[in-house]
């Protein structure tokens, strides 16, 4: 595993008897949902205008009060989200996600592009989490002693594993038919032949070994 300043699409030729199988970025609609939280940071500020308008409400405000209170709210929401959806524009636009035929291959950052390397040897496990819309997360579980930062790989990465970083392929479209390519892929590598998973909700990710197919049933 290696981690090293890239030049898309791929850090440089790849050696010979490696082919690429798929090759991604992540959706930034996805990101600005499930990453930046620009959902979570909308409803916050709805519920402190509604707090707000409360407070004048019973205080007999007047109409103009009322009007300047919902005013001042309303545009440091409208700076928050939009800060955020730049945000999670700039990281989909900056990210590519790239699987061969040995390896996972991760680039990634907005002011310090950098590439994680992830041979099939050193991953342990994979999962896939899909949405509604088709998109969806294939967090990738390494083993041995190998460590990767959490903030390092955020926002491709898993939530809530900062204890054991859980690098992952964050927001893709079409994630069932790239965690088949990825299972083949596994599968072919290993020398194993490629079994189906059972495919979780969305709000349960299960992890699988990566010596059986990443793929959904």
């Amino acid at each position: 595993m290696s981690l090293f300043a890239p030049k898309l699409p791929l850090p440089g030729p790849l050696p010979a008897g490696e082919a690429v199988l798929w090759c991604g970025r992540p959706q930034w609609s996805g990101l600005a949902l499930r990453a930046f939280r620009v959902r979570q940071v909308a409803i916050y500020f709805g519920l402190l205008a509604i707090w707000r308008l409360w407070l004048d409400v019973a205080a007999g405000d007047g109409a103009l009060a009322i009007a300047m209170t919902v005013l001042w709210l309303l545009v440091p929401c409208c700076v928050a989200c939009g800060l955020l959806l730049l945000l999670a524009w700039l990281s989909s636009i900056t990210s590519h996600y790239t699987i061969t035929s040995r390896r996972i291959v991760m680039q990634f950052g907005i002011a310090l592009p950098m590439t994680l390397n992830l041979p099939f040897r050193v991953i342990a496990s994979a999962a896939l989490r899909s949405y509604a819309d088709g998109s969806g997360d294939i967090p990738i579980q390494i083993s041995g002693n190998d460590r990767v930062a959490y903030l390092m790989l955020w926002p491709h990465v898993r939530p809530w594993r900062a204890a054991r970083t859980q690098p992952m392929l964050r927001s893709i479209p079409d994630a069932r038919h790239v965690s088949e390519i990825l299972g083949r892929a596994v599968a072919a590598a290993s020398n194993a032949t490629a079994s189906a998973i059972a495919e979780k909700p969305t709000t349960e990710s299960v992890l699988i070994p990566a010596q059986t197919a990443v793929a959904a049933a």
